[in-house]
This record gives structure tokens, sequence and C-alpha cells, in this order.
């Protein structure tokens, strides 16, 4: 199965960026999880149960429009094989 490992740039944190991510990733069935990273990014990993990757398509066309007043300059997407099954979408603190 694969993942999406999805890297947000812009004026991303302090907007509810996470939070929204987390809804939209919820809403659309799909586990794993987001956080702030030191540089200003999101980083965002997200796992479709069924093999398929339609929705999590979804959720990276959502990532790219943001919540309001948020401002998305890039979105770059590396697809990769999955390493662990998550259970749920969660919000993470960065490290």
């Amino acid at each position: 199965m694969q993942q999406a490992h999805v890297f947000i740039s812009g004026f991303v944190q302090g907007v509810g960026f996470r939070h929204f991510v987390r809804q939209k990733a919820r809403q659309l069935g799909l586990t794993g999880w987001v956080r702030n990273l030191p540089d200003r990014r999101v980083e965002a990993v997200f796992q479709q149960s069924s093999g398929k990757v339609d929705k999590v398509e979804q959720v990276i066309k959502e990532c790219r429009k943001g919540p309001f007043l948020s401002e998305v300059e890039e979105v770059r997407v590396e697809w990769e094989e999955t390493k662990e099954k998550f259970e749920g979408f969660e919000i993470l603190l960065y490290s």
C-alpha cells in the first residue's frame, strides 16, 4: 500500500492549517498525521485503507487551497510505501 508524504510551505502556521487538514482527512476516512515543522512548513502523511489513492488525492487538493487566511505557496508530495499503518488521523507535535 502507498501513502502520501506531503510538505506544505507558505503562510501555513498560526492559521489553523493542521486542524483544517485533520478535519478534511477524517471526513474522507483517511488515516495518518499532520504537524508543524520548525522551518514554518506543515508536514503530513495520508493513508487510505482500501489501497486506492483517490481520497488521498482529494485531501492533497484541499491542502493546496488551505483554510481561510492561509497562503499556500507549494505542496510537495512524495509517494512512498507504507511503513506503518495508522488507526486514525492525528495532529502531532514537531520534533
